[in-house]
C-alpha cells in the first residue's frame, strides 16, 4: 500500500474513531457538536501541516532534480567538447599519416621506375 493511502487511510480512521466515541458519550447536543467542531479544526490543523510538509519535501526534491541536471548538462557539454577535441585530433594525425605513407609510396614507386 502507498504511504498516501496509509496516511488518508490513518487520517480517516482517526477523525472516523473521534466521531464515534464523541456520538456515542453522554453528553449534550451542544457539548457533542462543540467537540466535533474542535476535533474538524484539529484535523484540518494537522491536514494543513501534513500538506505544507509535503509541499516543502516536493519543492526540496524538484530543487535538487533540477540542481542534478544542470550538473549533467555541463559535464555533457564539457564531455562533448573533449571528444570534439580529440576527434580533431585523430583526424589531423590520419591526415599526416596518410600523407607520409603517400610520399614513401611516391618516392618508393618512383625509385623502381628508374
Amino acid at each position: 500500500m502507498s504511504k498516501k493511502n496509509t496516511l488518508g487511510t490513518a487520517v480517516f480512521a482517526g477523525i472516523a474513531g473521534a466521531v464515534a466515541g464523541l456520538l456515542f458519550a453522554p453528553k449534550s447536543g451542544k457539548e457533542t457538536r462543540a467537540e466535533l467542531k474542535a476535533k474538524a479544526e484539529e484535523a484540518k490543523v494537522t491536514a494543513t501541516d501534513k500538506a505544507e510538509k509535503a509541499k516543502s519535501v516536493a519543492k526540496d526534491g524538484a530543487d535538487e532534480i533540477k540542481a542534478t541536471a544542470k550538473r549533467a548538462g555541463k559535464e555533457f557539454g564539457e564531455l562533448a567538447d573533449e571528444a570534439k577535441t580529440r576527434a580533431s585530433r585523430v583526424g589531423d594525425d590520419a591526415k599526416k599519416t596518410a600523407n607520409s605513407v603517400s610520399d614513401a609510396a611516391k618516392k618508393k614507386l618512383g625509385d623502381n621506375r628508374k
